[in-house]
């Protein structure tokens, strides 16, 4: 099951598109805001201009994370709710996450259990100046909670009003097909969605995750589209980065950087992306982006920028659809290299022959 495409809300002039936010019926703009730069890369300001950008730009769903500069992206987010009219904000479908400590070593405030989610997700609202969210995501896996207490605490948030819908971060398949169908078994409120790292850099989802969210009808909202900055254009061969850039500050920055992702594959990746960027006349991040939206499962692909002018140029891939030809080149240019079995021909072999060992 994809996603389907339902019709632009009444008033929107521009050209994104919308689908439902998984197997829900509440629809969202199919190219969304990441806020984790709000408070940290990009000032208060500056995070407004986007959100405001974005808006105008017909999109509807925003990300956040209480973790997010601390508790000060979501701070931010509730000073812009409060200085703009309901008409401007009611559009908005506003996700958020919990799951990590924020400035503090106490135990408990840590993880996916009822105590601690309970008093995340009020942190939340509090912050946000809101009474309720429309999305909450456990941030990651927690594997000390009983996930029964987990599915609980959330079945509870949304029956209680406090949120309209629940998720998650980054869960393996198997952690996701156990909780949907625990909570199925327990007679709770399923999940709607699963946000993942997904590119044309970072495919592995497509192994397990992404039949697990088929398999349930759970709506993907990708992170990190652009591979952290590597499919921007900004980086070439031979060239280690310099600068105001996120390798060129810190080249040793997480899975993104310059010794660990600068591989062979990666630059066959950037010189495809580049190429079909300079056929169509389009940047480099409108092409990457454009991509991970025809991937199966996807609702929407979560735009990160650091600037309004970085994400203006990313809001222009809504308006691009790529041919068969051109996705055939990224495919081919980004495809995993795995072992015979169980992903490679050996495994796929015997599962279509319907062999077993």
């Amino acid at each position: 099951m994809t996603s389907s495409n339902v019709s632009s809300p009444s008033g929107y002039d521009a050209l994104m598109r919308y689908r439902t936010l998984g197997h829900s019926g509440c629809s969202v703009s199919d190219l969304a805001l990441g806020t984790m730069t709000f408070g940290a890369e990009t000032d208060e300001s500056g995070s407004h201009d986007q959100l405001d950008a974005f808006v105008e730009a017909g999109g509807t769903l925003v990300d956040t994370a209480d973790v997010y500069s601390a508790g000060t992206s979501e701070e931010i987010i509730g000073r812009w709710y409060a200085a703009r009219p309901a008409e401007v904000t009611d559009a908005v479908v506003l996700a958020t996450k919990g799951r990590f400590p924020i400035g503090t070593t106490e135990p408990n405030h840590v993880g996916a259990s009822r105590r601690h989610l309970t008093r995340a997700l009020d942190g939340s609202l509090k912050r946000l100046g809101l009474d309720h969210v429309d999305l909450y995501q456990v941030h990651a896996w927690d594997p000390h909670t009983p996930l029964e207490e987990t599915l609980a605490t959330l079945d509870g948030f949304v029956r209680s009003g406090k949120v309209g819908y629940y998720g998650f971060s980054n869960y393996t398949g198997w952690q996701l097909t156990k909780a949907v169908h625990l909570a199925r078994e327990l007679g709770l409120v399923a999940p709607v969605t699963l946000q993942p790292q997904y590119s044309l850099i970072a495919r592995e989802i497509e192994w397990e995750v992404v039949p697990a969210a088929l398999d349930a009808g759970l709506g993907l909202l990708p992170w990190s589209p652009l591979g952290g900055g590597w499919l921007s254009g900004k980086y070439r061969r031979q060239q280690r980065p310099t600068g105001a850039t996120r390798l060129g500050e810190d080249p040793g920055r997480g899975m993104e950087a310059w010794e660990r992702r600068g591989t062979e594959r990666t630059w066959r990746i950037v010189e495809a992306t580049e190429r079909v960027a300079e056929e169509r006349g389009l940047s480099m991040a409108q092409v990457a982006l454009a991509w991970v939206r025809t991937r199966p499962s996807v609702t929407s692909v979560i735009l990160g920028a650091r600037t309004t002018e970085q994400l203006r140029d990313n809001l222009g891939a809504a308006e691009v659809d790529l041919g068969a030809e051109e996705l055939a080149l990224l495919d081919e240019a980004s495809a995993l290299e795995v072992a015979d079995y169980p992903y490679g021909e050996l495994g796929l072999d015997q599962r279509s022959r319907g062999l077993t060992g």
